[in-house]
Order: C-alpha cells, then structure tokens, then sequence
C-alpha cells in the first residue's frame, strides 16, 4: 500500500510518501509476518519494485556509521560550533573514500592475534595506513626551534565559550512548594 502527500506535524511543507510493506504468509507457518512501515523524503521515490533494494542498503550503511564513530571518531571531539561539527562530518566520507583508494597500495600487518586478510577491510586499512603516509613523506619543511613562545599577553583573557539552553524532550515539572507538600501530606503540618 502506498499514501502520498503526508507531513510530519512541525514541518508541513515537506512531503513524504508512506509505504506498507506486507508479505503474503506462507502455508504451514504459525508465526505472522508483521507489516513493514517506510517512509520516503525526497524528490522523486524509486519504483516500488525497486523500493526494498533501498532498504536492504540500509544494513551497509549501519555498518559504515559503526565505523566512523569507533574507528574514525566521528563523535569524539566536542566542538564549539554547529559549523565546525558540520565540517568535521563532512570530512568522514572523505576519509573512508581514502581507505577504499589506499588499500591496493597498503601491506597487511595484522596483529599478533589478527589473521592475515586477502581483501583488507577498511578497518585493517586504517591499522597500516601510517606505513603509507611515512611512505609520501610531508611537503612541509620540519619546524625550526625559535625558543620559549612568549603565549598571550599580560591581562589578556579569552572571552567564555558560548553557552545554550539545554533541549528538553518534554515539559519540565513545577518544583515542589513546601505548601504543596504540607497538602499532599496532611500528617506533616
């Protein structure tokens, strides 16, 4: 089944196709198939036919976010700024596209406990890719000793980091009144 032209509530004026995915159940099974809600936001949404090969894409793209988040420390550092953190995502595609080029050139080491590996995962990449960028060396000329930074001056103080309200996911309580309490109570008065 298929529904067109729905939204979510805070944003009417994206559109979204909604999509309920059922499989026909098989004779002699006991169990029910549940159905399968999706929802496409977008342009144009693929064929239905061709819809599930989408989906099915998605279990590769949850191995790459485990990936860039342990391996890659994509949600490590604790930038200032929205823009900076932007920055630092974009640079994570960048750098598995890096790994996926580098592997021709790269020689296994694996670990005393690692087998060795044919085809070298981007994990394994990652591991001898020091190797490679000693390899190429650095256009950079080696920095020259210029004795103790004099750092900033006397009286100099950076302004604090901007602070943000904290986002809250519900409504916050009214604190407790101690005449709140005391009704609530009747024993306590």
């Amino acid at each position: 089944m298929h529904w067109s032209g729905y939204h979510f509530l805070e944003s009417p004026n994206t559109d979204m196709e909604i999509i309920r995915v059922e499989v026909i159940q098989p004779v002699g099974r006991k169990r029910k198939f549940k159905p399968l809600w999706l929802a496409w936001l977008g342009q144009t949404m693929p064929a239905l036919e061709d819809f599930w090969h989408k989906y099915l894409r998605r279990f590769a793209l949850e191995h790459w976010y485990r990936f860039a988040k342990q391996r890659l420390h994509w949600t490590q550092p604790q930038l200032s700024s929205t823009q900076a953190a932007e920055r630092w995502s974009d640079l994570m595609p960048l750098l598995t596209w890096q790994l996926w080029l580098a592997r021709e050139a790269c020689i296994d080491c694996p670990l005393p406990w690692q087998s060795t590996q044919d085809k070298l995962s981007p994990g394994r990449v990652a591991q001898a890719f020091p190797l490679i960028l000693a390899a190429i060396g650095t256009p950079a000329q080696p920095p020259k000793t210029r004795g103790k930074s004099p750092g900033r001056t006397l009286g100099h103080r950076p302004p604090p980091r901007p602070t943000y309200p904290t986002v809250k996911k519900h409504a916050s309580k009214k604190a407790k009144t101690e005449e709140s309490l005391n009704k609530a109570n009747p024993t306590a008065a």
